[in-house]
């Protein structure tokens, strides 16, 4: 095996360099997107935030994530990873000076409502290190974009109080979120000039049409059709919640304005998603083109169970364990943060455990984990030794994160070039699990909101049983000479 072919995860030339510089590029985009959350309090206090604000900055920052993350799907399918992921760094950028000197609420709710677009970043990686890396190796290296990148929001709520503090007076929040903004425009030149979107001699492989997923089956239309449903109910959720009939922060005839605007952009895509696939209902695609859109829907699914169920649990872990068990909001905290610095390792593990040992197999197995996980914790209340409560829910949050790897290494093998595409709505998916747990929470105990996370993972389970195909051998793409290129998923 030459020394190419190796995964030596402390080299930084070939591809470990581009896997090196791209995961960095998604951990500066969640350090942005996250910048305001351990800072909240000195904003609150800086600009006199009443409760219902705070709780709106919280919202609006998940908001334009889900139709961002099947935008930017699209846009780098068809112009390539290094040119948007350096476009997004830099308009992101702009975006965080905006809300880091906003003199008021409203243009700080506006800055904090566009910079939900950074959170789309993940899905530009996912393309970019499934075209350096084989299908052998492709679920660790995917675990490792995803779980050291993420892990921005951890360090931004480890290092952005600090320095704050560093800047000192009542406005040094202000420039610790502006030196984030710093880091990502000094990057997004960084990785433009750094990073190429293929190995020197392979071919990025684009849609052949714009605009929507392509699928190549009647069936697939429809099922296409259903599995847009989900990112506009989510999108007419969060509306709800800022209504007048939750936190009153939109008056009633705005939220009816979006209802019919969500409505209207379904009916518009769903024409859009015929004019690009009309040709499925006037004969049967050519056998080389075809792909399974059900492998897309059940990984869609098994990311809203996995992902979802995490960015809701760490919005509520360190309350629940204050609550539950009478301690100090700093300790609760710093026992929470166990649940995000598993991303580090348990990610990637379920990345090479998928390569090791099948992606189907592997999959089902960490669903079940999840399922048993999130069940132990519906049973945590304060009779619970502490120390057993912290194990189970680290227990819990290791199959979730390592699902999130064994699902990303999948994703990249149904089409190559519409990795993007699928990546972006699987994404999309995750922010929609968030958004309909978090909802739960609202209604019910926190262990009846563990319940229904644990319900909803042994539906996916069963699909994931049923419905998931194992890839197999390889998949084709058509160059534009007309030559075909077979692609290993095995």
């Amino acid at each position: 095996m030459s020394e190419d072919t190796q995964f030596k995860l402390l080299s930084f030339r070939g591809r470990m360099r581009i896997l090196h510089l791209t995961w960095f590029a998604f951990f500066l985009s969640f350090f942005v997107w996250f910048n305001h959350a351990p800072l909240m309090a000195s904003i609150r206090d800086s600009l006199g935030l009443t409760d219902q604000e705070v709780k709106a900055l919280l919202i609006l920052n998940v908001a334009l994530t889900i139709p961002a993350r099947i935008i930017i799907g699209m846009l780098v399918d068809a112009f390539g990873p290094r040119r948007i992921y350096s476009l997004l760094l830099f308009i992101s950028s702009l975006l965080c000076f905006g809300f880091a000197f906003s003199d008021s609420y409203t243009q700080m709710a506006l800055m904090r409502f566009l910079l939900g677009f950074v959170g789309a970043g993940f899905v530009i990686g996912i393309r970019m290190v499934s075209e350096w890396f084989p299908a052998r190796q492709l679920g660790v290296a995917e675990g490792i974009y995803g779980g050291w990148g993420n892990f921005g929001s951890a360090a931004a709520a480890l290092t952005l109080p600090t320095l704050a503090l560093l800047f000192g007076g009542d406005e040094g929040w202000r420039w610790a979120i502006a030196t984030t903004g710093v880091l990502a425009l000094v990057y997004s030149v960084v990785y433009f000039f750094s990073v190429t979107d293929t190995p020197k001699g392979s071919t990025y492989f684009k849609p052949k049409r714009n605009g929507a997923m392509e699928v190549t089956s009647r069936g697939d239309f429809f099922l296409y059709l259903v599995m847009n449903l989900p990112l506009y109910g989510a999108l007419a959720l969060l509306a709800w919640k800022l209504g007048p009939a939750n936190l009153g922060l939109l008056p009633e005839v705005v939220t009816d304005g979006i209802y019919l605007l969500l409505a209207g952009l379904y009916v518009f895509q769903s024409v859009r998603i015929y004019q690009i696939n009309r040709h499925v209902f006037r004969g049967q695609v050519p056998e080389i083109d075809r792909y399974s859109f059900r492998q897309v829907a059940i990984l869609n699914l098994a990311y809203l169970v996995t992902f979802g169920s995490e960015l809701a649990v760490v919005s509520m872990l360190p309350l629940f364990f204050k609550d539950t068990f009478g301690i100090s909001q700093v300790l609760a905290g710093a026992l929470a943060s166990g649940y995000a610095f598993m991303n580090l390792v348990a990610r990637p593990g379920g990345g090479l455990i998928s390569d090791r040992l099948g992606r189907k197999r592997t999959l089902v197995v960490l669903l079940a984990g999840l399922c048993v996980g999130y069940f132990l914790m519906s049973n945590i209340d304060g009779s619970w030794p502490l120390w057993l409560a912290l194990m189970i829910t680290m227990m819990c949050s290791f199959f979730v994160q390592a699902g999130e790897g064994a699902v990303f290494a999948m994703v990249p093998l149904v089409k190559r070039r519409l990795t993007g595409q699928i990546a972006g709505m699987t994404g999309a998916y995750g922010n929609v699990g968030a958004v309909v747990f978090l909802t739960v929470l609202s209604f019910v105990a926190p262990q009846t909101f563990f319940l229904v996370i644990a319900g909803a993972a042994v539906l996916v389970l069963l699909g994931v049983v049923l419905l998931l195909r194992e890839p197999q051998g390889q998949m084709a793409e058509v160059l534009p000479d007309g030559t075909v290129q077979m692609i290993d998923v095995t």
